[in-house]
């Protein structure tokens, strides 16, 4: 039973709640770090515990005021804190809270892609399993070119969606840095062992230098996998989309009981949600572009990445949590016409055979340049006259000379494409 999607676990991760919640942990473990180092009383280390909290409406509107939102958040945490609030982000500034925060939420929402990943390649690994003898035709340039199997399709699918796992996992790890250095990067009025203690406790490992900011570097790498990953999707639902064409239909997107697929046309059954992933694939590789224009700031910080980020981050994690979803569904309800798959397959009379007949000539002793001319004649009468290539190749009292009738017909065999499936399966991992 397939699951109605909601976007709501992943966009949590985003709100201003889990922002400021984060925000809250940070300034709580450095005054933590600070008591260790003998800057903060314990005893008002004990109260900022018990007692600091924040009220993100209150936050909010303390924003419109004094257009800061570090600020905003440390005047609202002060007033459940009081006097010891001044322990509350000693010798900080707004991006060390800022930076180390983002860090964790794109590592919670790289968490949670990376098991959609493994999620959709399990169903590409079953769906490969289950069609990987099933003999159909290959296209070079949109042209029939020689027979392979289905499987070995989605199994290509499978590799690929290992390699972005891979790929994933290293941005992620990229990402999941803190800081803690103060205005420059220089520690000047916090010791190195604050950002330690507090990216520790968290989950993170400190960067080795900063300036104000952890370095746009890794942000980028970070939207560069999802944008591979949906590029990577999208070559998928291409692939479906025109193998659903009315002349081909070997695959269908499945069409649910009541779906319509035209306001004109009753008939219309078309590939939406792969056109709509393929269109979506576009925003993040536009988002990318974004995040490599973060890269190269002023000095040792300035602000202009800090509004794209805002949007770029989180709206991609959310779309590629969502495009997973989708992908996966389509995968699990994908329809296989096997019939037209076995009609295509006999559309061109034989001639996907035309590089084994040239071999075996060749292995008969019939030059290249001579056996290629024989074959490509015959070939190209196939083409225009629509006659069985085999009978063409019998009438040719050049063939005929090198390859029997027996020897001829033995070529045109199709589970000869199957000799290697078990090989490519097992190197894929399958």
């Amino acid at each position: 039973m397939i699951q109605r999607y909601s976007r709501k676990e992943m966009a949590d991760i985003w709100s201003d709640e889990n922002k400021f919640r984060i925000w809250l942990d940070i300034e709580i473990l450095a005054t933590e770090a600070q008591s260790v180092l003998g800057r903060v009383p314990v005893k008002s280390l004990k109260h900022i515990k018990k007692h600091a909290k924040f009220n993100t409406a209150k936050i909010l509107r303390i924003e419109e005021k004094v257009k800061h939102d570090v600020i905003a958040f440390l005047t609202n945490v002060a007033e459940y804190t009081g006097m010891d609030s001044r322990f509350i982000h000693m010798g900080m500034t707004s991006s060390d809270v800022i930076d180390t925060a983002l860090s964790v939420q794109m590592k919670q929402a790289g968490e949670m892609i990376h098991k959609g990943l493994i999620s959709v390649n399990k169903s590409l690994s079953s769906i490969a399993k289950k069609y990987k003898y099933l003999t159909m035709i290959g296209r070079t340039h949109g042209v029939h070119a020689e027979p392979i199997t289905l499987g070995l399709k989605f199994a290509l699918w499978y590799d690929e969606m290992n390699r972005n796992i891979e790929r994933w996992k290293r941005a992620v790890e990229v990402i999941s840095v803190g800081q803690i250095s103060g205005a420059v990067g220089t520690y000047e009025h916090i010791s190195p062992k604050v950002e330690q203690y507090v990216c520790k406790k968290l989950g993170l490992k400190t960067t080795k230098i900063s300036t104000q900011i952890l370095q746009r570097d890794r942000h980028a790498e970070y939207m560069s996998a999802l944008a591979i990953i949906a590029s990577s999707i999208e070559k998928f639902t291409t692939e479906i989309r025109h193998l659903q064409k009315t002349e081909t239909l070997e695959l269908e997107e499945f069409f649910s009981s009541g779906q319509k697929g035209s306001s004109a046309m009753p008939h219309k059954k078309n590939p939406i949600t792969c056109e709509r992933l393929s269109g979506m694939a576009r925003i993040f590789r536009g988002n990318a572009v974004a995040a490599f224009e973060n890269i190269p700031l002023w000095h040792e910080r300035d602000i202009s990445h800090s509004s794209v980020e805002r949007l770029i981050i989180p709206d991609s994690t959310i779309l590629m949590d969502y495009m997973l979803y989708q992908f996966k569904k389509i995968i699990d309800t994908l329809v296989v016409n096997k019939e037209n798959i076995s009609r295509n397959l006999e559309l061109t009379n034989g001639l996907v055979f035309s590089q084994t007949v040239l071999l075996r000539l060749i292995d008969k002793k019939m030059k290249r340049e001579q056996a290629y001319k024989i074959v490509q004649t015959a070939a190209m009468k196939c083409w225009k006259e629509k006659k069985s290539f085999l009978k063409l190749l019998k009438a040719d009292k050049e063939v005929t000379k090198y390859l029997n009738a027996k020897e001829l017909e033995g070529l045109f065999d199709y589970r000869k494409s199957h000799k290697n499936v078990d090989y490519i399966f097992k190197r894929t991992g399958l």
